[in-house]
């Protein structure tokens, strides 16, 4: 819902902080970096697997008598083997304890994901007591150990882990807090970081970065009044919200439709301090101003850009675009378009969007070629808005068996070996009566996205060409041609469809 990016310097922050982690493994492990032996590692797996439920003794003396070299490698191999299964990883991670393997936090990182996954929060409980005994302790122990507790609802033991940790010699830091609760927040789990936050106020004093991510957290998950209220205590607080901030609440306030609370937040921003108002701000006020048809609010915000020496990029352009054409405006559209010194997709898409907005699907789709020509290359987002632009998002219902789109679906789903995919479809559109769900089309070109779907595309555009509807003919034309499988998709050239695909008959 809402790009992270605009948070950079906490990205990099924990960029850094986990650059550092991996940083503190030891000389000895890193030199043990090496091709890990299949054949040792499947033996070790086969062993686990099979004697997991046996008694520990008899588990070791069988891993005993297995030849393998147990390296940081190939410990880490063994626990990617059981991602979700605690027991086998534990008794390997014994095991090794009994042979005195050298543990790094790493290795131990590993061993406390795995317990977290399979929800044992004993076991993971006892493990970083473990590791704060033998101050293996980072970042990314606290990372790992907050969000399974904090997914299996264990908020006690989330606030209980910094008092575990501080005994441990690892004090209350902000730095620490915020990025734990940057975690939860990115992870949906905004309420168990409010928890957190509210729990640990006496010992870690939130600052405005915590709140932030607050803000974030739950404008992320749709709760716009505990976004509101947070807000509110940050100001109350005397933290000034920055423009990150205010940029996630303008962005929630504008999706929840409340339109006119979002441009008085933008003006009070705008009276307040102009200068310090940025791309990405003027970006997106523009972007929902074009979209409900505000065209007169959306040029005096993109004249006020200009005038403070903000210089617009594509994707505002793209916008004021669609906003133009959806209203009618086609001319002044192309003209803005036109007008574009290094067009890119973003352009194309708000006339192509504007196109189709106005049931004008053919010129959408001269548009199309025209980007083609330009040496722009569609995305799959591209194809997509085509194709409900011609068929409709349910499909298109035509009498012609060619250009019936269910049985184009229908008949391509039985030849992919989906017949039970093709069976409910066909269940969900036999009664008319019934209104046929909204049809996906990213899952029919994936279905086809292989070898087998280059030839399907190739008569499919046949057959479409047949009953003179050339505008699809050339849309899976293309598709077939340059995004059917992994290595077109990779090597795309600036080929035309019109030198690809048979030229549509003259008007």
């Amino acid at each position: 819902m809402l790009r992270l990016t605009k948070l950079t310097k906490s990205s990099v922050k924990l960029l850094h902080l986990h650059l550092q982690s991996l940083s503190t493994t030891t000389a000895a492990a890193a030199a043990a970096i090496a091709p890990v032996n299949e054949a040792q590692l499947l033996r070790v797996c086969t062993v686990l697997y099979q004697q997991q439920y046996g008694s520990d003794t008899k588990l070791q003396t069988s891993l005993t008598k297995t030849q393998f070299n147990l390296t940081h490698e190939f410990f880490l191999q063994v626990c990617n083997r059981f991602p979700f299964s605690w027991r086998p990883i534990y008794k390997f991670h014994l095991f090794s304890l009994s042979q005195q393997f050298p543990h790094t936090p790493t290795t131990y990182n590993k061993v406390l994901d795995i317990a977290g996954k399979s929800r044992n929060v004993d076991l993971l409980w006892d493990l970083c007591r473990e590791m704060g005994e033998l101050r293996l302790v980072n970042v990314k122990t606290y990372i790992i150990a907050l969000t399974a507790l904090a997914t299996a609802r264990e908020l006690k033991k989330c606030v209980e882990f910094f008092h575990l940790m501080n005994g441990y010699g690892y004090e209350y830091k902000v730095e620490t807090f915020n990025t734990a609760v940057e975690i939860l927040c990115r992870k949906k789990l905004v309420a168990e970081a409010k928890h957190l936050v509210v729990k640990l106020r006496d010992w870690i004093k939130p600052n405005a970065e915590t709140y932030t991510w607050l803000v974030y957290g739950f404008c992320d998950i749709g709760d716009l009044i505990e976004a509101s209220k947070i807000w509110n205590s940050m100001v109350d607080e005397g933290f000034e919200p920055d423009l990150s901030a205010i940029e996630i609440m303008l962005e929630t306030l504008f999706k929840n439709n409340k339109f006119d609370q979002g441009l008085k937040l933008f003006q009070s921003m705008r009276v307040k301090d102009v200068k310090s108002l940025r791309l990405s701000t003027y970006r997106l006020v523009i972007k929902w101003l074009c979209k409900k048809g505000k065209m007169g609010e959306s040029y005096v915000v993109f004249e006020e850009m200009q005038m403070n020496g903000v210089k617009a990029d594509n994707e505002i352009l793209g916008s004021i675009i669609y906003g133009l054409v959806s209203k009618g405006r086609v001319r002044e559209g192309f003209k803005v378009l036109e007008e574009v010194e290094n067009v890119d997709i973003c352009v194309y898409h708000g006339m192509i969007k504007g196109l189709l907005r106005l049931k004008k699907a053919s010129d959408a789709t001269q548009v199309f070629r025209e980007m083609i020509k330009r040496g722009c290359e569609p995305t799959m987002h591209t194809y997509v808005m085509l194709l409900q632009g011609h068929l409709g998002k349910r499909g298109r219902k035509g009498e012609d068996p060619l250009v019936n789109f269910d049985t184009i679906f229908v008949g391509g789903l039985v030849k992919a070996g989906k017949s039970l995919e093709a069976t409910k479809y066909v269940e969900r559109v036999l009664d008319r009566g019934v209104v046929v769900p909204r049809f996906d089309y990213n899952k029919f070109l994936h279905c086809f996205s292989n070898e087998e779907g280059v030839v399907m595309f190739e008569v499919m555009a046949g057959k479409l060409r047949e009953v003179g509807l050339f505008d699809l003919a050339d849309i899976f034309a293309r598709y077939g041609e340059k995004m059917a499988t992994r290595d077109r998709r990779r090597n795309r050239g600036i080929v035309s469809v019109e030198e690809s695909s048979i030229a549509s008959p003259p008007t």
